[in-house]
């Protein structure tokens, strides 16, 4: 995943005035950051730090936009274009180390700030993108555009701008502007009380606290000992706590034989935000329906899912939906097919019920070891977090030339975050890279790379992005290093490949570079993913993390035998949050609702089978209601589409590091992503547009 911060400004000068006190001018934000490669200084920012330099970071901005709108000259691309879009440095720097803390390291102050500042910002957003002597002048560049001489690329950002103005409201009368105010200042509340519901939900509302050793019983060794220190932990030494965050969670559904606690862990987990306390998020998501479809009605959309998608790939929800169901019809049967294979199981060990939810990790682990003999013990030791962090580096090497130094003298956020120089072939500077693997109480769940400086260009030379991978994987216990599974492995190659987007970057202009639709976006994360389990690849990076042993030929062969293992419950699980997303946005206002009746008639019409959830219920669907997603959670399996056919075109040329070809992705799909629509770039690159065949042989849905 990643996560998009939209960080635009304009706001009255009432609520900061920039003074020069003692206390100001030990702001870090106020000046350049006096730390190697422009990282943020996170040694000397502190909690007070953030209110006054987002409030004089919006000052700024203000003023900067004041002298574009008062300019007595003609505009044109330079007075106009130009400077609105490298306005804002202040504001955009410190609301990228911000949100990303808030994210990734957050705390009751962090959070505080966080629902002061929302409305703060939404009236700043609001007030640049309602601006009607700035819009003016946008629109008069706009309509010269093809007459001032301008090359393609600065034709592109006039359009990009002049549409963002068009979809954010800029030629609404004078009352629908206000009414449009007021519905983005409580749907910004409103996303954020979500998020801070479910992270409550999520790492303080619930534990599963285990006393009796019996209970332990088919859990292999490892995550007893995670359980014991998350135990220590949280002061009940003696004892086992296992938590809603996934490394701890997903074992316990594969391996505890104990089915009562496996349904107890699984509900805690399914029923976040649907628990009718402080922290229940039924009523937020009815409001958010309602603002979001009220919203594209005033700006002129059936619904908000039209409003969303009118400015992707897929153009229009029915072209989503018609995309959608083509693979739920064909992923349906698989997944049917699986639960009689574990029913199967339950019967013949003399289970006397019916597969559930909670039962499906356990019994589809132990069709994995009977179909494929292929044991999720058995592969950890050769995945240490080490070695596979180190096989990504090396991919990206093979394919691109890169390299990855390890730097300790960068300042960090917290104590196990790791940063890298990223340099060229030829040695020269390309970024730097942060990660952060471990779950922790102030973390969200999940995965996703972000940024906290973008590749971008000033004074004639490119800015150098500073990028960061953010992860919830199996911490070490002891002696033991943190041993990834299959599923974190391929989570690790994923947001590399968020990475290297944002590290290969190129472009002059802000609005641009690197800019891509929403359903492109995850295609340079997930065909990462194609080389983390490639022989020759799992050769290179999996080794026994005790003897040093590369992975034995009979285990990459079960993997490689085991890619269509439990491919319908991935897919089908998947699918049915995408349909409920669309099924959501695709409401037209008033879009009255409540939340327990629809998503049950959403999950109805399709047929989902009782076994399996949606991989996000409503409550604590994140992605949509408080992650940029909102009618988008099916960017994933259409950018799945253009990642099985881009990585098909290595596989069948004879080598999956091809640099010609690995030049030609850089190029058109990474580094000039932004250059052009996304179907165009990816033509560039392929020649033609992608086939949906290798994504369905590859699910074995074909």
């Amino acid at each position: 995943m990643k996560k998009i911060l939209f960080i635009m400004a304009a706001i009255s000068t009432i609520f900061y005035c920039g003074c020069k006190d003692g206390k100001q001018s030990k702001n870090p934000f106020f000046s350049s950051f006096d730390t190697p490669f422009q990282v943020p200084p996170f040694d000397k920012i502190d909690t007070t730090d953030y209110m006054p330099a987002f409030l004089e970071g919006i000052n700024r901005h203000n003023a900067e936009i004041e002298e574009i709108v008062n300019n007595s000259q003609v505009p044109t691309f330079e007075n106009t274009i130009l400077t609105f879009d490298k306005s804002g440095k202040l504001l955009t720097q410190v609301g990228k180390v911000f949100y990303n803390m808030n994210e990734a390291n957050t705390n009751k102050e962090l959070q505080n700030i966080a629902r002061k500042l929302s409305p703060i910002i939404s009236k700043h957003n609001d007030d640049i993108m309602l601006n009607e002597k700035l819009f003016a002048r946008i629109k008069k560049v706009y309509e010269k555009r093809n007459e001032m001489g301008l090359d393609p690329q600065q034709i592109r950002v006039v359009e990009k701008y002049f549409r963002d103005f068009e979809r954010q409201g800029a030629n609404l009368s004078p009352d629908k502007k206000e009414q449009l105010r007021k519905l983005n200042t409580e749907l910004s509340l409103q996303s954020l009380t979500f998020g801070e519901n479910l992270l409550a939900e999520t790492n303080d509302n619930f534990k599963l606290v285990v006393d009796n050793k019996t209970d332990l019983e088919g859990l292999p060794q490892g995550v007893i000992d995670a359980a014991a220190e998350t135990a220590k932990e949280k002061g009940l030494a003696g004892k086992w706590v296992f938590t809603l965050a996934k490394p701890s969670m997903i074992p316990f559904l594969q391996f505890a034989k104990n089915r009562s606690l496996r349904e107890k862990i699984y509900r805690g987990y399914f029923m976040r935000g649907d628990n009718g306390n402080k922290n229940d998020n039924n009523g937020i998501v009815e409001k958010i329906v309602k603002l979001r479809a009220e919203k594209a009605q005033l700006l002129g959309y059936k619904s908000f899912a039209a409003y969303v998608i009118d400015d992707n790939m897929a153009k229009t929800p029915a072209t989503v939906n018609d995309f959608l169901m083509k693979l739920w019809n064909a992923a349906l049967p698989v997944a049917k097919m699986e639960v009689v294979e574990m029913q199967k199981i339950i019967d013949r060990e003399g289970g006397k019920f019916k597969l559930a939810p909670w039962d499906w990790w356990y019994y589809a682990e132990i069709v994995r070891k009977e179909k494929f003999d292929l044991d999720e013990n058995e592969l950890k030791p050769y995945f240490s977090l080490q070695n596979v962090r180190d096989g990504m580096f090396l991919v990206a090497n093979k394919l691109y030339g890169i390299t990855f130094t390890k730097r300790t003298d960068l300042p960090v956020y917290q104590k196990d975050v790791e940063t890298y120089e990223v340099k060229e072939a030829d040695g020269k500077h390309l970024g730097i890279l942060y990660l952060d693997y471990f779950p922790r109480d102030g973390k969200s769940g999940g995965a996703w790379c972000t940024d906290f400086l973008s590749a971008g260009w000033e004074n004639g030379k490119r800015v150098d992005p500073v990028v960061s991978m953010v992860c919830n994987f199996t911490k070490p216990t002891g002696d033991t290093p943190s041993l990834l599974s299959w599923d974190e492995t391929t989570t690790l190659f994923h947001e590399f490949g968020h990475a290297l987007h944002g590290l290969f970057t190129e472009g002059k202009y802000t609005r641009t570079a690197g800019s891509v639709p929403q359903d492109y976006v995850e295609m340079p994360s997930q065909i990462m993913e194609n080389w983390a389990g490639e022989p020759k690849v799992l050769q290179a990076y999996a080794k026994h993390y005790k003897t040093g042993a590369v992975i034995p030929q009979t285990l990459i062969d079960k993997i490689q035998k085991s890619g269509l293992f439990n491919q319908g419950f991935e897919t089908i699980e998947y699918l049915a949050a995408s349909l409920l997303d669309m099924d959501y946005h695709n409401l037209a206002a008033p879009a009255e609702v409540t939340v327990q009746a629809f998503e049950k008639k959403s999950l109805d019409s399709i047929g989902l089978i009782k076994e399996i959830l949606p991989r996000y219920r409503t409550t604590y669907f994140a992605h949509i209601f408080d992650g940029g997603y909102a009618a988008g959670y099916y960017v994933y399996i259409w950018a799945a589409v253009l990642d099985a056919d881009a990585f098909n075109t290595f596989k069948t040329s004879g080598d999956i590091y091809n640099k010609d070809l690995a030049a030609k992705f850089r190029k058109y799909c990474l580094a000039e992503s932004g250059d052009d629509e996304g179907m165009i770039q990816y033509k560039k690159f392929r020649g033609q547009e992608p086939s949906i065949d290798p994504l369905l042989k590859k699910r074995g849905l074909k």
